[in-house]
């Protein structure tokens, strides 16, 4: 337990870390780096060059001082973030490091105004902060491997089927190398692929949601190329053009807390833009075989008719389902837009929702959700990337 002044202090504090945090972060990540880069082993690249590490950390820290004295309330958070950790392999070990180099961040960016008695504050502050990621993750890692088939951190998986799903989109049936069968997962959930990329000084992790429904002899995967020049760009080429069947590479257990609820009967609304469908379509299948009757909509918009994937398979659910309907949208085209209006006019009130695709993307369709009178518990979203802040007006 924190004293009453050390919460007064990280409190007071808050206000600078807001304004300050993005700072304080990039600084923190440089610094790390240089000091231990064999954890770029584990964070993503990607995420580093656009600064939504950076970002995700500020907005972490920053919500953990305002609710210093009742932690609880960024619990949900807090798996999220526990969640995504689990997925990467971070251990106990790596707490402490993480804290001794946030400290000094913090006070080279704010020099003589981080006293040595906000310095202490947030030390003992981040040991608290610490200590709940890190039982978090131990409980999440446990359950992992108590799973039949089930492991901790990473194991090797073989490249079984590679499928063409479009011009942009290749998906990958991963088995495990060693026979064993699959854990179970739940619809919406993730793994972490990690690559040893040739030429590459250090391995690559991406996660990428399981995009059918789970009881497979394989898990799925379904990867966007980017362009050359991307931040995602050399993990998802070297996937679509140098990785082929027959070939391995080391796989988490599934994780995250974008869930399909199973036990609600109220109509669901599936809403998705580009690459986002996948976690969806998990969802989907999931649902054609545990409640065929269910009142569904799903949405989809992609950049042109070439960009649309999974088609057979959506045809073939919604064969099963006769309340479901399927809206295909194209952006290139006129009226090819997911807006309130097209939202009221299709999605049945009351429904559980969830939203999956750009961050731009959700945004709009999640602010026209909440002014629709749809309410937080109503609307699930996921996004690839760190935990961060959407832009949301509920």
């Amino acid at each position: 337990m924190l004293s009453k002044s050390t919460m007064e202090i990280v409190k007071s504090t808050a206000s600078i870390l807001e304004v300050h945090g993005k700072a304080i972060t990039t600084v923190f990540y440089r610094n790390l780096f240089e000091a231990h880069p064999e954890l770029l082993n584990i964070f993503n690249h990607a995420n580093q060059a656009k600064g939504r590490q950076q970002t995700a950390l500020a907005n972490t820290v920053y919500a953990a001082a305002v609710h210093i004295e009742n932690l609880e309330a960024i619990l949900p958070v807090v798996k999220q973030i526990a969640h995504k950790h689990r997925s990467l392999g971070i251990k106990a070990e790596h707490y402490p490091t993480v804290g001794e180099f946030l400290l000094k961040a913090i006070k080279e960016v704010l020099g003589d105004a981080a006293t040595d008695e906000i310095i202490q504050a947030w030390g003992e502050a981040y040991g608290v902060i610490a200590d709940a990621f890190i039982q978090t993750e131990e409980a999440m890692y446990k359950e992992a491997e108590a799973q039949e088939g089930g492991w901790r951190y990473f194991k090797e998986f073989e490249v079984a089927k590679k499928v063409l799903e479009n011009e942009k989109i290749v998906s990958f049936y991963l088995k495990p190398a060693d026979g064993k069968k699959l854990p179970v997962y739940k619809p919406g959930q993730y793994i972490t692929v990690q690559i040893e990329i040739p030429g590459e000084k250090y391995l690559h992790n991406r996660q990428y949601s399981l995009s059918q429904a789970p009881g497979e002899d394989a898990y799925r995967i379904s990867v966007k190329r980017e362009d050359e020049g991307h931040p995602n760009g050399v993990v998802s080429v070297y996937l679509h053009e140098q990785l082929k069947e027959g070939d391995t590479l080391q796989v988490s257990a599934p994780a995250g807390d974008f869930q399909l609820e199973m036990t609600s009967t109220a109509p669901v609304a599936f809403i998705s833009g580009g690459v986002g469908i996948t976690p969806l379509m998990s969802m989907f299948e999931t649902l054609a075989t545990t409640d065929a009757n269910r009142k569904t909509a799903f949405i989809h918009c992609a950049r042109s008719e070439n960009y649309h994937a999974f088609g057979q398979e959506i045809d073939a659910v919604l064969a099963k389902m006769p309340n479901a309907k399927y809206f295909k949208l194209n952006s290139d085209e006129p009226n090819g837009i997911i807006n309130r209006e097209f939202i009221q006019q299709n999605v049945a009130e009351g429904s559980n929702v969830y939203v999956c695709g750009p961050v731009n993307f959700m945004e709009a369709v999640i602010n026209d959700l909440y002014a629709l009178g749809f309410t937080e518990s109503q609307v699930h979203f996921e996004f690839f990337g760190p935990a961060m802040q959407l832009e949301l007006k509920a």
